[in-house]
C-alpha cells in the first residue's frame, strides 16, 4: 500500500476544483494587497472571479525580464514579495543577475513531497551536493530533507574524493544533486575501494537524466527520480516510482501556453510552462518559466491524482536573428492578435546559400495572403513568403519560430 505525503495528493477532481476555487482567489487577493508589484499588474482584476485555471488567462504573464527590471528599480525583489524585507530569511542570486527569496519554515520550497515519493524518511542520510552558494538549490533540498525527517550531510558540489569518502564513512543512503554527478562519485568510490552500497536513492534535478545514467544507477540498486523546479518558484513537478511523467506539485498551478502569449494550447500540445504559485510569502502569478512541456492525459498509476506534464521539451525563447533583425515569439503573437481568424502561426527561417529566407505558415480559412504580408512587414519588420494552411496542418511541437539554418 502506497504511503502518500498527504491527502492532497489523492483528491478527487471535484475536491481539487473546490479547493482551487477557494485558494486561487485568496492568493490573487493576497498578491493585490501585500505585493506592490502585483498590485499594479492586478489592479483591474476581480480576485473573487478568478476561481479556476481557465480564469487566469485574464492576467498577463510575468517573465524573468520583468522581475529583473523591477528589482533594479526596487531592491531587493522588485516589490513582488508579500512579506516585508525584515521577514525574509535568505536572498539568492541567479544568472542575470536576478534575485530570489527563501524562508526556513517547514517545507517552504515544497520538495518534501518529492523526497517522500522517493521513499526518503527519518532513517536516511541525504548527501546534498547542490550548491549552497548564491543559488537556492542547496537550501531547497536541505529544507526538503528536514521536512521528511532525514539527516543532511551538506556537501555542496565538487571535491569528489572527499564526497566518496564521506558517503562511505557516514553510510549515506540518498544522494541529492545533478543527474550525472552521482555517477562520478560512484566511480571515484570504486577506484578507492570504498563501499557505497548503502546509497539506495537519488533525487536529481538541474540537468538531463539520460536513460543510460538511470539504468547504471538501477544496476547498482539505486532508485533515481527527477523533479522539475526553478529558483523563483521552488518545486513544480516530480517523478514517482511509476516513472510515468512528472506530477504537478500541490502548491502550484501549471498552464501550458503558446510561447510569446498567455493563451493555453490544446490538450497534449507542447507549449511554454507558466506557473502560479500558491506560496503566500512569494505569490508569483502566471510566471513564465521559459521551458517547454506538454500536459499528459489521465492520472499517474501511482495513485496521485494531480495533472502530469511530459518533462522538459526545450526552451520557449525562440528569438532568432534574420537579416540582422530579431524575430521573437511576441511578434508572432501580435500577428495572431491582429488576425483572429488565424488559428496557429509558424515562422520558418532558412538560408538559400546566399541569403536568409523567411516563410510564415498560417492556419486559417482565409484564402488571401495580401493582408498578412502587410502585417508581417509591419510587425516582424521583414518581408516573408506566406503559406496558408488548413487547421491542424502545422506541428504541435511548441515551436512558433523554427530556425532551420543550423541543420543545413
Amino acid at each position: 500500500m502506497i504511503n502518500f505525503f498527504d491527502s492532497l495528493e489523492t483528491r478527487s477532481t471535484e475536491m481539487r476544483e473546490k479547493d482551487l476555487a477557494q485558494n486561487l482567489p485568496r492568493q490573487i487577493a493576497n498578491a493585490q494587497k501585500n505585493s506592490d508589484g502585483f498590485a499594479k499588474i492586478l489592479r483591474n482584476v476581480d480576485a473573487a472571479a478568478i476561481t479556476q485555471v481557465s480564469d487566469l488567462v485574464q492576467i498577463p504573464v510575468l517573465r524573468k525580464s520583468d522581475l529583473g527590471a523591477a528589482q533594479k528599480a526596487s531592491a531587493p525583489l522588485g516589490g513582488f514579495t508579500a512579506v516585508d524585507k525584515d521577514e525574509i530569511c535568505h536572498l539568492f542570486q541567479s544568472p542575470g543577475p536576478i534575485y530570489e527569496m527563501g524562508q526556513k519554515s517547514h517545507d517552504w520550497w515544497r520538495f518534501g513531497r518529492f523526497l517522500h515519493a522517493l521513499g526518503v524518511g527519518a532513517d536516511d542520510i541525504v548527501q546534498n551536493t547542490f550548491s549552497y552558494h548564491f543559488t537556492p538549490a542547496g537550501m531547497m533540498f536541505e529544507n526538503a530533507a528536514e521536512a521528511v525527517g532525514a539527516t543532511v550531510f551538506p556537501a555542496g558540489p565538487g571535491q569528489t574524493e572527499l564526497q566518496a569518502r564521506a558517503a562511505a564513512d557516514l553510510g549515506v543512503t540518498c544522494y541529492a544533486g545533478t543527474p550525472d554527478y552521482l555517477n562520478t562519485i560512484l566511480q571515484k568510490g570504486d577506484a578507492m575501494g570504498l563501499d557505497l552500497s548503502r546509497i539506495r536513492a537519488a533525487a536529481v534535478s538541474g540537468g538531463p537524466l539520460f536513460p543510460q545514467i538511470r539504468q547504471a544507477y538501477m544496476d547498482r540498486g539505486i532508485v533515481c527520480l527527477q523533479c522539475y523546479a526553478t529558483a523563483d518558484l521552488g518545486h513544480i513537478a516530480y517523478e514517482t516510482p511509476a516513472m510515468d511523467g512528472l506530477i504537478v506539485d500541490e502548491g502550484v498551478i501549471v498552464e501550458i501556453v503558446t510561447p510569446g502569449t498567455g493563451k493555453p494550447v490544446a490538450a497534449g500540445e507542447v507549449g511554454e510552462v507558466v506557473v502560479t504559485s500558491l506560496n503566500p510569502d512569494y505569490p508569483l502569478i502566471r510566471f513564465a518559466t521559459g521551458d517547454l512541456s506538454a500536459i499528459l492525459p489521465g492520472v499517474s498509476p501511482c495513485g496521485r491524482t494531480n495533472m502530469r506534464i511530459a518533462g522538459w521539451k526545450g526552451r520557449a525563447d525562440q528569438a532568432t536573428k534574420v537579416k540582422g533583425m530579431f524575430v521573437r515569439p511576441e511578434q508572432v503573437a501580435a500577428l495572431m492578435d491582429r488576425h483572429p481568424e488565424v488559428h496557429k502561426a509558424r515562422v520558418e527561417v532558412d538560408h538559400d546559400g546566399q541569403n536568409d529566407t523567411l516563410l510564415v505558415r498560417l492556419e486559417t480559412d482565409n484564402t488571401e495572403c495580401a493582408g498578412y504580408e502587410n502585417s508581417i512587414r509591419e510587425l516582424l519588420k521583414l518581408r516573408a513568403e506566406v503559406v496558408l494552411c488548413h487547421k491542424g496542418d502545422l506541428p504541435r511541437d511548441g515551436l512558433v519560430i523554427a530556425d532551420r539554418r543550423a541543420a543545413n
